[in-house]
């Protein structure tokens, strides 16, 4: 590591990553079931409110900077609020922003700078399913694909051991997870 990264905010919390369509959703909602404390993820959240105002999916994403940045200053907001030494598990977390900003054709210097800014204890990738549009996702398979390896490199980028998470029932993937507390 680089002198920048001692100064990281160092955490108890993990993240829950992957292309779209790869069960994150699914594994946090069950860690949240089992009385884990989670954080949704924020541009599901984000688009699903624009929806709900009427705006369509190609308005709420039509300046594709201004939108990344919003969910990455959103993730910030987030996380500087929270604990330190809380167990949390995030669907997606600020390195995933990184990937995100790339996949666009967007310089990555900010996200990357907020990223060196906290230290996640583990990161869990889950490994793809099969891929299924849905009025939110804006991706296709191909595009999940390459988002998958943006998101890789995003995280040994920063230093992270990736933990990849196989595919299995969503208990099992979850137990798998749990396993490494």
């Amino acid at each position: 590591m680089t002198s920048g990264n001692t100064d990281r905010r160092k955490t108890k919390w993990s993240v829950i990553t992957g292309a779209p369509c790869s069960g994150k959703t699914a594994v946090i909602q069950m860690l949240e079931q089992q009385g884990y404390k989670v954080i949704h993820e924020v541009a599901r959240a984000y688009i699903d409110g624009q929806l709900k105002k009427g705006k369509l999916i190609s308005e709420i994403k039509a300046d594709k900077r201004a939108f990344e940045r919003h969910i990455l200053m959103e993730k910030c907001r987030i996380e500087a609020r929270l604990a330190s030494d809380e167990l949390i598990f995030f669907d997606r977390a600020v390195p995933d922003s990184v990937a995100y900003y790339r996949l666009n054709g967007l310089n990555p210097a900010e996200p990357l700078q907020k990223a060196r800014e906290v230290r996640y204890q583990k990161v869990f990738l889950l490994e793809r399913l099969a891929f299924l549009p849905d009025p939110v996702r804006a991706e296709n398979d191909s595009t999940a694909r390459r988002l998958e390896q943006l998101i890789k490199e995003s995280y040994r980028a920063l230093d992270y051991d990736i933990i990849q998470v196989p595919l299995l029932s969503i208990a099992e993937r979850t137990e798998f997870i749990l396993n490494f507390f």
